[in-house]
């Protein structure tokens, strides 16, 4: 007798399902540009003029370019100093990717070509 065969090891995958859950879900790289592109919204969601209760140190350390809420300020600094921040500001620098773009590379732009004339039986008698 052989080893047994390995079957019905499918879990369900905790990691998988949580991030695909729309409940938690955090802000597109265009939403977050846009935050950051206007002064009133930024300062709306850097300096709220309420606490929340509900967000991690009562909403008053935030990080725009990730839209993550810390606890403290010191968490918040540590934040700023690390990879994942800087890998995420350094992707918002760059434009986003627009629907006219997708259409410009799909070949669906407006078509401005000149095309050849072609010759006709009316252009020959004359």
């Amino acid at each position: 007798m052989g080893r047994l065969a390995h079957k019905r090891n499918h879990h369900a995958r905790r990691d998988i399902s949580r991030a695909a859950r729309t409940r938690a879900r955090k802000l597109d790289a265009d939403q977050i540009q846009a935050t950051l592109r206007n002064p009133d919204s930024l300062a709306k969601v850097m300096k709220p003029s309420e606490l929340n209760l509900e967000k991690s140190g009562l909403g008053l350390f935030y990080c725009a370019h990730c839209d993550r809420h810390f606890p403290s300020d010191k968490d918040r600094a540590v934040h700023y100093r690390s990879k994942l921040h800087k890998r995420k500001a350094k992707k918002l620098e760059e434009d986003a990717y627009t629907q006219e773009e997708a259409d410009r590379a799909a070949g669906l732009g407006v078509d401005n070509k000149q095309r050849g004339s072609t010759i006709t039986a009316d252009d020959n008698k004359s």
